[in-house]
Protein backbone atom coordinates (compact mmCIF):
# COMPACT_ATOMS: atom_id res chain seq x y z
CA UNK A 1 0.00 0.00 0.00
CA UNK A 2 1.04 3.38 -0.81
CA UNK A 3 -0.46 6.65 0.33
CA UNK A 4 -1.67 9.30 -1.56
CA UNK A 5 0.53 12.35 -1.96
CA UNK A 6 -1.89 15.37 -0.56
CA UNK A 7 -0.55 18.53 -2.61
CA UNK A 8 -0.39 21.13 -1.01
CA UNK A 9 0.96 23.70 -3.39
CA UNK A 10 -1.61 22.86 -6.30
CA UNK A 11 -4.45 23.06 -3.04
CA UNK A 12 -2.71 26.13 -2.18
CA UNK A 13 -2.99 27.44 -5.89
CA UNK A 14 -6.12 26.66 -5.95
CA UNK A 15 -7.34 28.79 -3.09
CA UNK A 16 -5.26 31.68 -3.74
CA UNK A 17 -6.74 31.74 -7.59
CA UNK A 18 -10.25 31.82 -5.89
CA UNK A 19 -9.39 34.51 -3.16
CA UNK A 20 -7.64 36.64 -6.31
CA UNK A 21 -10.97 36.67 -8.59
CA UNK A 22 -12.72 37.42 -5.18
CA UNK A 23 -10.46 40.66 -4.25
CA UNK A 24 -10.69 41.29 -8.26
CA UNK A 25 -14.77 41.31 -7.66
CA UNK A 26 -14.57 43.29 -4.20
CA UNK A 27 -12.30 46.42 -5.79
CA UNK A 28 -14.62 46.40 -8.84
CA UNK A 29 -17.88 45.97 -7.22
CA UNK A 30 -16.93 48.12 -4.18
CA UNK A 31 -13.71 49.85 -4.89
CA UNK A 32 -12.43 47.98 -1.73
CA UNK A 33 -8.54 47.01 -1.89
CA UNK A 34 -7.77 44.42 1.05
CA UNK A 35 -4.14 45.45 2.65
CA UNK A 36 -1.91 43.42 5.29
CA UNK A 37 0.79 45.19 7.30
CA UNK A 38 3.46 42.71 8.17
CA UNK A 39 5.63 43.71 10.97
CA UNK A 40 8.80 41.96 11.31
CA UNK A 41 11.67 43.14 14.05
CA UNK A 42 15.13 42.12 13.54
CA UNK A 43 17.03 40.59 11.05
CA UNK A 44 16.21 36.95 11.13
CA UNK A 45 16.92 34.90 7.88
CA UNK A 46 13.71 32.17 8.43
CA UNK A 47 11.29 35.04 9.06
CA UNK A 48 12.32 37.46 6.48
CA UNK A 49 12.53 35.20 3.59
CA UNK A 50 8.77 34.20 4.78
CA UNK A 51 7.77 38.14 4.91
CA UNK A 52 8.79 37.99 1.30
CA UNK A 53 6.74 35.49 0.16
CA UNK A 54 3.80 36.55 1.74
CA UNK A 55 4.09 40.37 0.35
CA UNK A 56 4.86 38.67 -3.63
CA UNK A 57 1.31 36.27 -2.70
CA UNK A 58 -0.48 39.15 -1.74
CA UNK A 59 0.70 41.20 -4.96
CA UNK A 60 -0.14 38.49 -6.97
CA UNK A 61 -3.89 38.11 -5.52
CA UNK A 62 -3.93 42.42 -6.54
CA UNK A 63 -3.99 43.18 -2.28
CA UNK A 64 -1.83 45.36 -0.92
CA UNK A 65 1.18 44.50 1.59
CA UNK A 66 2.02 47.04 4.26
CA UNK A 67 5.85 45.97 4.97
CA UNK A 68 7.05 47.14 8.81
CA UNK A 69 10.83 46.02 9.17
CA UNK A 70 12.21 47.54 12.37
CA UNK A 71 15.96 47.13 14.36
CA UNK A 72 16.11 44.84 16.40
CA UNK A 73 16.59 47.03 19.39
CA UNK A 74 12.71 48.37 18.85
CA UNK A 75 11.54 48.59 22.20
CA UNK A 76 7.96 47.35 23.15
CA UNK A 77 6.54 51.09 23.69
CA UNK A 78 7.55 51.66 19.68
CA UNK A 79 6.17 48.30 18.66
CA UNK A 80 2.91 48.84 20.09
CA UNK A 81 2.70 52.44 18.95
CA UNK A 82 3.12 51.32 15.80
CA UNK A 83 0.32 48.75 16.23
CA UNK A 84 -1.66 51.42 17.64
CA UNK A 85 -1.31 53.56 13.81
CA UNK A 86 -2.07 50.28 11.90
CA UNK A 87 -5.43 49.70 13.90
CA UNK A 88 -6.89 53.07 13.19
CA UNK A 89 -5.44 52.93 8.91
CA UNK A 90 -8.66 52.04 7.29
CA UNK A 91 -6.40 50.76 4.18
CA UNK A 92 -5.18 48.15 6.68
CA UNK A 93 -7.32 45.08 6.68
CA UNK A 94 -4.80 43.04 8.52
CA UNK A 95 -2.29 43.10 10.64
CA UNK A 96 0.79 40.49 11.33
CA UNK A 97 3.59 40.65 13.56
CA UNK A 98 6.29 38.52 13.02
CA UNK A 99 6.88 36.01 15.88
CA UNK A 100 9.34 35.51 17.69
CA UNK A 101 10.37 38.39 18.77
CA UNK A 102 13.28 40.25 20.77
CA UNK A 103 13.66 39.73 24.34
CA UNK A 104 12.44 43.00 25.35
CA UNK A 105 9.20 42.63 23.65
CA UNK A 106 6.37 40.70 25.53
CA UNK A 107 4.84 38.73 22.23
CA UNK A 108 1.92 38.57 24.62
CA UNK A 109 0.90 42.22 25.09
CA UNK A 110 1.52 42.79 21.11
CA UNK A 111 -0.59 40.09 20.28
CA UNK A 112 -3.58 41.46 22.42
CA UNK A 113 -2.80 45.33 20.82
CA UNK A 114 -4.10 44.07 17.72
CA UNK A 115 -7.50 45.12 16.68
CA UNK A 116 -9.36 41.57 16.94
CA UNK A 117 -11.00 42.40 13.59
CA UNK A 118 -7.53 42.95 11.92
CA UNK A 119 -6.19 39.41 13.71
CA UNK A 120 -5.34 37.54 10.29
CA UNK A 121 -2.80 35.19 13.05
CA UNK A 122 -5.94 34.52 14.91
CA UNK A 123 -3.71 34.65 18.08
CA UNK A 124 -5.99 37.36 19.94
CA UNK A 125 -7.19 36.17 22.71
CA UNK A 126 -10.85 37.55 21.81
CA UNK A 127 -10.37 35.33 18.35
CA UNK A 128 -9.02 32.41 20.13
CA UNK A 129 -11.75 32.65 22.73
CA UNK A 130 -14.82 32.45 19.84
CA UNK A 131 -13.13 29.76 18.37
CA UNK A 132 -12.89 27.75 21.52
CA UNK A 133 -16.87 28.49 21.39
CA UNK A 134 -17.39 27.97 17.85
CA UNK A 135 -18.48 31.15 17.19
CA UNK A 136 -17.13 32.92 13.99
CA UNK A 137 -13.88 34.23 14.43
CA UNK A 138 -10.38 34.76 12.38
CA UNK A 139 -8.24 31.36 12.81
CA UNK A 140 -4.87 30.23 13.01
CA UNK A 141 -3.89 29.76 9.35
CA UNK A 142 -1.61 27.00 9.73
CA UNK A 143 -4.85 24.78 11.63
CA UNK A 144 -7.18 26.08 9.05
CA UNK A 145 -4.69 24.54 6.28
CA UNK A 146 -4.25 21.44 8.19
CA UNK A 147 -7.89 21.13 7.99
CA UNK A 148 -8.30 21.85 4.51
CA UNK A 149 -5.84 19.08 3.37
CA UNK A 150 -7.64 16.44 5.48
CA UNK A 151 -11.27 17.19 3.51
CA UNK A 152 -9.79 17.40 0.31
CA UNK A 153 -8.84 13.80 1.20
CA UNK A 154 -12.78 12.78 3.48
CA UNK A 155 -14.69 16.20 2.59
CA UNK A 156 -16.38 15.27 5.70
CA UNK A 157 -14.29 14.41 9.43
CA UNK A 158 -17.52 13.66 11.68
CA UNK A 159 -16.93 10.84 13.56
CA UNK A 160 -13.54 10.38 12.77
CA UNK A 161 -10.55 9.50 15.62
CA UNK A 162 -8.51 12.20 15.14
CA UNK A 163 -4.76 12.58 17.12
CA UNK A 164 -3.04 15.90 17.44
CA UNK A 165 0.16 15.49 18.95
CA UNK A 166 1.45 18.98 20.28
CA UNK A 167 -0.46 21.65 21.92
CA UNK A 168 1.04 24.85 21.12
CA UNK A 169 -0.97 28.01 20.69
CA UNK A 170 -0.10 28.52 17.10
CA UNK A 171 -1.01 25.11 16.11
CA UNK A 172 -2.28 21.91 18.43
CA UNK A 173 -4.85 23.95 20.70
CA UNK A 174 -6.91 25.37 17.69
CA UNK A 175 -6.52 22.94 15.15
CA UNK A 176 -8.16 20.39 18.01
CA UNK A 177 -11.00 23.32 18.11
CA UNK A 178 -11.32 23.23 14.28
CA UNK A 179 -11.47 19.65 14.49
CA UNK A 180 -13.87 19.27 17.35
CA UNK A 181 -16.06 22.28 15.10
CA UNK A 182 -15.78 19.45 12.17
CA UNK A 183 -17.49 16.42 14.53
CA UNK A 184 -14.52 14.46 14.83
CA UNK A 185 -13.49 12.97 18.01
CA UNK A 186 -10.30 15.11 19.59
CA UNK A 187 -7.38 13.56 21.40
CA UNK A 188 -4.63 16.24 21.96
CA UNK A 189 -0.74 14.65 22.60
CA UNK A 190 1.95 16.05 24.35
CA UNK A 191 5.35 15.50 25.56
CA UNK A 192 3.41 13.99 29.08
CA UNK A 193 1.18 11.65 27.31
CA UNK A 194 1.61 7.80 28.08
CA UNK A 195 1.81 5.19 25.26
CA UNK A 196 1.63 7.71 22.37
CA UNK A 197 2.52 5.23 19.90
CA UNK A 198 -0.34 3.05 20.84
CA UNK A 199 -2.58 6.26 20.50
CA UNK A 200 -1.58 7.14 17.19
CA UNK A 201 -2.45 3.67 15.83
CA UNK A 202 -6.32 4.08 16.54
CA UNK A 203 -5.97 7.03 14.62
CA UNK A 204 -8.02 7.99 11.62
CA UNK A 205 -6.68 11.56 11.07
CA UNK A 206 -3.49 12.26 12.32
CA UNK A 207 -1.84 15.71 13.03
CA UNK A 208 1.87 15.60 13.74
CA UNK A 209 3.15 19.30 14.89
CA UNK A 210 5.58 18.30 17.88
CA UNK A 211 8.79 19.74 16.18
CA UNK A 212 10.78 16.90 16.54
CA UNK A 213 12.02 15.42 13.11
CA UNK A 214 10.47 12.20 11.78
CA UNK A 215 9.51 11.16 15.51
CA UNK A 216 6.38 9.64 14.30
CA UNK A 217 7.02 6.44 13.39
CA UNK A 218 5.67 4.45 10.04
CA UNK A 219 4.37 1.31 12.79
CA UNK A 220 2.69 4.16 14.27
CA UNK A 221 0.34 5.15 11.76
CA UNK A 222 -2.92 3.04 11.74
CA UNK A 223 -3.09 1.40 7.98
CA UNK A 224 -5.17 4.32 5.53
CA UNK A 225 -5.38 6.99 7.88
CA UNK A 226 -4.81 10.76 6.77
CA UNK A 227 -1.34 11.95 8.05
CA UNK A 228 -0.92 15.67 8.06
CA UNK A 229 2.56 16.32 9.17
CA UNK A 230 3.25 20.16 10.07
CA UNK A 231 6.55 20.36 11.39
CA UNK A 232 9.78 21.54 9.10
CA UNK A 233 12.76 20.39 10.88
CA UNK A 234 16.09 20.86 9.37
CA UNK A 235 18.91 17.56 9.90
CA UNK A 236 22.07 16.32 8.58
CA UNK A 237 22.28 14.41 5.51
CA UNK A 238 22.53 11.31 4.56
CA UNK A 239 25.24 9.19 3.69
CA UNK A 240 26.11 9.33 -0.32
CA UNK A 241 25.27 12.45 -2.68
CA UNK A 242 23.61 13.80 0.19
CA UNK A 243 26.33 13.46 2.45
CA UNK A 244 27.12 16.72 4.62
CA UNK A 245 24.54 18.73 3.16
CA UNK A 246 20.95 19.41 5.64
CA UNK A 247 17.51 18.56 4.37
CA UNK A 248 14.00 19.52 5.16
CA UNK A 249 11.79 17.09 7.36
CA UNK A 250 8.65 16.88 8.84
CA UNK A 251 7.55 15.00 12.41
CA UNK A 252 7.07 12.08 10.20
CA UNK A 253 9.04 9.78 9.17
CA UNK A 254 7.88 9.92 5.55
CA UNK A 255 9.26 7.31 3.79
CA UNK A 256 7.59 4.79 6.49
CA UNK A 257 4.20 6.01 6.85
CA UNK A 258 3.77 6.69 3.42
CA UNK A 259 3.76 2.73 2.85
CA UNK A 260 1.19 2.34 5.50
CA UNK A 261 -1.22 5.85 5.97
CA UNK A 262 -3.89 6.30 3.13
CA UNK A 263 -3.15 9.50 2.51
CA UNK A 264 -0.11 12.15 3.90
CA UNK A 265 1.27 15.53 3.14
CA UNK A 266 5.23 15.63 1.94
CA UNK A 267 7.54 17.92 4.26
CA UNK A 268 8.23 20.53 2.21
CA UNK A 269 5.25 21.04 0.09
CA UNK A 270 2.17 19.99 2.30
CA UNK A 271 1.10 22.04 5.03
CA UNK A 272 3.75 25.03 4.34
CA UNK A 273 2.06 26.24 0.76
CA UNK A 274 -1.24 26.60 2.84
CA UNK A 275 -0.32 28.92 5.56
CA UNK A 276 -0.35 31.64 3.32
CA UNK A 277 -2.74 31.14 1.08
CA UNK A 278 -4.84 30.60 4.34
CA UNK A 279 -3.47 33.89 5.21
CA UNK A 280 -4.96 35.46 2.27
CA UNK A 281 -8.15 34.32 2.66
CA UNK A 282 -7.99 35.95 6.10
CA UNK A 283 -7.14 39.21 4.53
CA UNK A 284 -9.79 39.10 2.52
CA UNK A 285 -12.81 38.33 4.54
CA UNK A 286 -11.45 40.96 7.30
CA UNK A 287 -11.55 43.48 4.47
CA UNK A 288 -15.05 42.44 3.90
CA UNK A 289 -15.87 42.61 7.31
CA UNK A 290 -14.34 45.81 8.39
CA UNK A 291 -16.61 46.96 5.32
CA UNK A 292 -19.63 45.79 5.79
CA UNK A 293 -19.33 43.36 2.69
CA UNK A 294 -19.67 39.75 2.77
CA UNK A 295 -17.36 37.43 1.02
CA UNK A 296 -18.27 35.10 -1.65
CA UNK A 297 -15.59 32.71 -0.15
Amino acid sequence: MTATIIDGKAIAAELRGKVAAEVARLKREHGIVPGLAVVLVGQDAASEVYVRSKSKALVEAGMTPFDHKLPETTSEADLLALIDRLNKDKAVSGILVQLPLPPQIDPQKVIAAIDPAKDVDGFHPVNVGRLSLGLPALVPCTPYGCVMLAKTVKPSLAGLDALVIGRSNIVGKPVAQLLLAENATVTVAHSKTKDLAALARRADLLIAAIGKAEFVRGDWIKPGAIVIDVGINRVAGQEGQQAGKSRIVGDVAFDEAVKVAGAITPVPGGVGPMTIACLMLNTLRAACALNGVKANI
